[in-house]
């Protein structure tokens, strides 16, 4: 994407130079590894992009972007551990490729590490971000507890979903865009409207990753199209059909979540029916737009140029549009 590759090459050059830590190689070694395989650094370039925004020179923000970046890659090596994911962007996880208590103590390295960035700034800005930063760290982890809580649930709400996929996804990405406003010392109200800008984004985006895991075009989304029927994994499209569906309909899908056929062909094209004749389908889509709209609502009262509105927006829509 155009407007973040302004940031990118930095954010690449200052990377593969924030962890020059050599002994132990155990412990050092596979956060170099995880870090060089590479990703859209979408949430960190997103640092320095508001900061730039804000008329701050988008290098001062640079400490932040790699906390945010550093943070985010240590969360992925203990999801993959709990996973028990074989592979990572293609490439061997780090506890297939070293063993699993060196992949935990790695990605608790990595978390230290990451405070350890924001030591560069003053002491005022200092205690705003790592306060953000262990809020939304915690709530990442509540995110992830939950998600794992639902798998043996039966009653869990729409409302508890949605906080779910705002913690687990939705926060770190306001939590990014808003610590390049603090480091551009925006005004309060800037700082909360482009925090939950990013917010509200990130959770339009998960419902929309939901909606394409079952509806996606299996070319262009990027993920096995059906892969979260084909685990039993209940999203917001599975919670709306079982509440605003038939009886029958509810009892067919909470028969379907509990069966692994060798071929889960014939499973997944039952549910897709389901989930358009019971309204669920058209019932995601609203809410996709609901909060794509409020994101975008909330650019109008920044104080930033409206070119700078617009391009944001267009980073928005690129995202919905998988165009990053």
């Amino acid at each position: 994407m155009e407007i973040l590759k302004k940031y990118n090459g930095d954010l690449q050059e200052y990377l593969a130079k924030a962890v020059s830590h050599k002994e132990p190689q155990q412990l050092y070694d596979p956060i170099k590894y995880i870090l060089s395989l590479g990703g859209k650094r979408i949430r960190p370039a997103l640092t320095l992009m508001v900061c730039d925004f804000f008329g701050t020179d988008y290098k001062k923000a640079m400490s932040a972007a790699l906390a945010v970046e550093l943070f985010h890659n240590f969360s992925l090596i203990h999801d993959d551990i709990m996973d028990n994911a074989p592979l990572r962007r293609g490439k061997r996880t780090v506890h297939e490729k070293w063993d699993v208590n060196t992949a935990i103590l790695s990605g608790d390295a990595m978390l230290i590490l990451a405070y350890q960035f924001f030591e560069n700034y003053e002491p005022k800005m200092f205690q705003e971000l790592a306060k953000l930063f262990g809020e939304t760290a915690l709530q990442v982890c509540e995110g992830q507890q939950h998600d794992m809580d639902f798998e043996t649930r039966d009653d869990v709400t729409l409302v508890e979903y949605i906080q779910m996929i705002d913690h687990k996804t939705a926060v770190l990405l306001g939590a990014a865009m808003k610590m390049g406003a603090i480091v551009a010392a925006a005004s309060d109200s800037d700082k909360e409207k482009i925090y939950q800008f990013g917010r509200n984004l990130g959770i339009a985006f998960q419902l929309q990753d939901d909606y394409l895991d079952v509806f996606g075009n299996p070319e262009t989304f990027g993920k096995q199209v059906g892969g979260d029927i084909i685990s039993n994994k209940k999203t917001f499209l599975y919670i709306m059909a079982v509440g605003q569906g038939t009886l029958a309909q509810a009892e067919e899908l909470n028969h379907l979540f509990s069966i692994n056929p060798k071929d889960p062909t014939d499973k997944i094209l039952t549910v897709k029916e389901i989930f358009l004749n019971s309204g669920a389908a058209e019932a995601t889509r609203k809410e996709i737009e609901k909060y794509s709209n409020h994101a975008y609502s909330l650019l109008d009262g920044i104080n930033i140029s409206e070119e700078k509105k617009e391009m944001f927006r267009e980073f928005g829509h690129n995202l919905m549009q998988r165009n990053v």
